[in-house]
């Protein structure tokens, strides 16, 4: 991917975050924050489609983002992307919604904003040998100058505060990153000529954007040390393909070596190359997220020939309404009756628990880091408020679906294909069904709605929470759907689900549980909430994150299965 040797450069411009400093605590943090306020700042519309993606990881960060308005959990635990690629993933060259989400971030940022340290040791001591080779230098950041200023007067003391001959912040530009006009702008205060001789060093495809339309030299600092298959990969696309860096370097030692290698017989004096800073050892990647790893060998699965589905956070996507109606049901326990009927601490399932049952009891709300999660079903919260008090969460059920009638109306395929692979099992010879705590009501106008024209022809039998008397986490649902097809109870029946409860409901009536995690919970997270243990003993019997993972494992398990019936089969 390198290039030629660049020119030997007069300007050298720098990304703040990510390339000089890290401030990656206080971002991720407002970014999060941010993305809680998509609807009231109406962002949701102006969301890229997915199908517009330009990558398949960009395609998986607008999924989670516009289902649970939180960045995917592998964005959190590596921290390697910036916030302007964040933006331009999720807007694109939407100007208008890219300066909405910037301002927004930046209200946010003032309420985390403050640590800041060098990125890497001794980046100060580079910059300065910069200076002395005559290299005028400076900071290009999308951050506001509030923040920038504050930043620029605590890193290492302050020391770092007169060290560049220009700042240039995206509220002070004409246009945002990933537009080139910070750089020209820039560029032309120093009395400077945009063209090879200025380079730009950032962390980001963002950056590299920026710099390519400029016009300048791109020079990418790999801080976050991904591999060459990600710059293949990233760079491949269409779009991207010609805003490839002219160079990569990962390290400060890195990017000196490649302006020592720029300079002609006269940019360096021998005296002033003496001077380089000592060489340091190279960064360390971060410790790896625990991905969810529950997948038993498939010839332990029993080839299915019913598969049921949960609906809601499974199939379809409808968290607005649920959150919503949860907490108006909530502001009334006490009306109802139901304070005195929460769980007593002692019996709450783990600690979690207990924090959520005693907020609810003392504010009579969801906490709100359940309701900016999104990851938490309406049944599972009233098993952990109610546990085996039947008649309470009987009550609770019909408190939300009186505040449910409310919202209620708009059901989102949880991901692009859910319908593709219902029709793909369904032309493997597979019956499938869909069991939900969901009133009929809701459940039938959902269904009859969703992508315009409906599913129902899609499922060979359907249970709702109201055709039973007992709802899940019980197993009555599963027993009414094999009397509805008058079907025998065995592992050949598989449940697909995305909460305890539908766990808890296969494993009581005898069927397959497949944990559907799409809420992409971690490995250390699943064993809290599975424990295996004698109060808590039922696990799933695999777990899947999407959709393409079921499917696949779903193609395994049916070869598998023809195998061991000594047939052959065409797959499709």
């Amino acid at each position: 991917m390198e290039r030629p040797t660049l020119p030997f450069p007069k300007v050298m411009l720098f990304d703040w975050h990510g390339t000089l400093v890290n401030t990656h605590e206080a971002m991720y943090l407002a970014v999060e924050e941010m993305l809680a306020q998509l609807d009231e700042l109406d962002l949701i519309r102006h969301l890229r489609p997915e199908a517009e993606a330009k990558t398949e990881e960009d395609e998986k960060l607008l999924r989670y983002i516009r289902i649970f308005r939180h960045l995917h959990p592998r964005v959190l635990a590596e921290q390697r992307i910036s916030r302007t690629d964040i933006f331009d993933a999720l807007f694109g060259e939407n100007e208008e919604a890219n300066a909405i989400a910037h301002h927004a971030y930046n209200e946010c940022y003032r309420n985390h904003y403050g640590k800041v340290y060098p990125f890497q040791d001794g980046v100060y001591d580079y910059l300065c040998y910069l200076k002395k080779l005559g290299i005028k230098i400076g900071v290009m950041t999308n951050r506001s100058r509030e923040y920038l200023a504050h930043e620029l007067a605590h890193v290492e003391k302050g020391r770092w505060k007169d060290l560049f001959d220009i700042s240039l912040c995206g509220n002070e530009a004409r246009r945002y990153k990933p537009a080139p006009d910070p750089l020209l702008e820039a560029t032309e205060a120093l009395g400077e000529v945009a063209d090879g001789s200025v380079w730009y060093v950032g962390d980001s495809l963002t950056d590299m954007i920026t710099a390519s339309k400029a016009g300048i030299s791109a020079v990418f600092y790999n801080g976050a040390l991904w591999d060459q298959a990600w710059f293949d990969y990233t760079f491949s696309v269409v779009d991207h393909n010609e805003h490839q860096p002219d160079v990569i370097v990962h390290s400060f030692d890195q990017l000196i070596d490649q302006v020592e290698a720029a300079a002609g017989p006269n940019d360096i004096a021998p005296a002033t190359k003496q001077m380089r800073p000592q060489q340091l050892p190279p960064l360390q990647p971060p410790p790896p997220r625990q991905e969810p790893d529950w997948h038993p060998a498939l010839a332990k699965l029993t080839y299915p020939k019913v598969v049921l589905f949960d609906w809601h956070a499974t199939l379809v996507d409808t968290l607005d309404a649920m959150y919503h109606a949860v907490d108006d049901m909530l502001k009334e326990l006490r009306e109802m009756g139901l304070l005195d009927h929460l769980v007593a601490p002692e019996h709450c399932k783990s600690p979690d628990d207990m924090k959520l049952v005693e907020y609810v009891r003392n504010n009579l709300a969801l906490h709100p880091k359940i309701k900016l999660d999104r990851k938490i079903s309406r049944t599972d919260i009233f098993e952990i408020l109610f546990a085996e008090n039947q008649v309470a969460k009987q009550l609770a059920h019909k408190g939300f679906t009186k505040h449910y009638r409310k919202y209620y109306g708009t059901a989102l395929p949880f991901e692009p294909k859910v319908k593709q692979v219902l029709e793909g099992l369904r032309g493997l010879g597979i019956t499938v069904g869909v069991i939900t705590n969901r009133d009929r009501e809701f459940f039938v106008h959902e269904l009859n709605t969703i992508d315009g024209t409906g599913w129902a022809d899609l499922f060979d039998t359907e249970v709702c929470g109201d055709d039973t008397v007992k709802r899940k986490p019980h197993a009555d649902q599963v027993f009414k759907a094999a009397d509805n097809l008058n079907i025998e109870i065995g592992t050949d029946v598989w449940y697909v689900g995305d909460s305890t409860t539908d766990v808890i409901a296969a494993k009581t009536a005898g069927i397959t549980s497949v944990f559907f995690n799409g809420a992409l919970w971690d490995q250390p997270w699943l064993n809290k909430i599975f424990p295996g243990n004698e109060r808590y003993p039922h696990k799933p019997d695999v777990v899947v994150n999407d959709f393409s993972e079921f499917w696949a494992m779903m193609l395994s398990c049916r070869r598998q299965h023809m195998k061991t019936a000594g047939q052959t089969t065409k797959v499709l």
